[in-house]
């Protein structure tokens, strides 16, 4: 073979080659499109991502803030549960005196059943027994009305015996 004819084989082959290359180099450009078309969308996707992470943040920044109100509420809670507590102690102890009071204002009640049993009632009898026998030896109103004329008679008989005394007296 002749330098040109290995010339043209040469040629040929780097056309062969060239043209293989051709098509690799359309396929790798179509792979290349497609990468582009899938870092597209990876990028959509990032972008949609970057969003719903921005979102979220300002989600979490929200949950944060009632987090802090719902400690500050917590914390009133116990200051208000701690009063309560204190109130409940103070209310155990007020009950407690309040029961020392009722037993002693039973035992009172009861001292006091018991005199007015053994002492104020059998009195009571003696007054109401005395009181019917004044009624019995006392005189009815109509029976004074009547004493009264009398003694107002009486009391005019001895002043007309009381003044003719008298004058019997200055007669002598």
């Amino acid at each position: 073979m002749s330098n040109e004819e290995k010339i043209l084989a040469l040629l040929e082959a780097q056309g062969k080659t060239l043209e293989e290359h051709g098509r690799m180099l359309a396929g790798l450009q179509q792979d290349v499109s497609g990468l582009k078309e899938d870092v597209s969308v990876l990028k959509e996707d990032v972008s949609g991502l970057k969003e719903d992470v921005s979102g979220l943040k300002e989600d979490v920044s929200g949950l944060k803030e009632d987090v802090s109100v719902l400690k500050e509420d917590v914390s009133g809670l116990k200051e208000d549960v701690s009063v309560l507590k204190e109130d409940v102690s103070g209310l155990k102890e007020d009950v407690a005196g309040l029961k020392e009071d009722v037993a002693g204002l039973q035992e009172t009640v009861t001292r006091v059943a018991l005199t007015q049993e053994n002492v104020v009632l059998p009195r009571l009898d003696l007054l109401a027994e005395g009181h019917t026998l004044l009624q019995e030896t006392l005189a009815t109103k109509e029976q004074v009305a009547v004493l009264e004329e009398e003694i107002a008679i009486q009391k005019g008989i001895n002043n007309s015996v009381s003044r003719r005394l008298a004058k019997l007296e200055k007669a002598q």
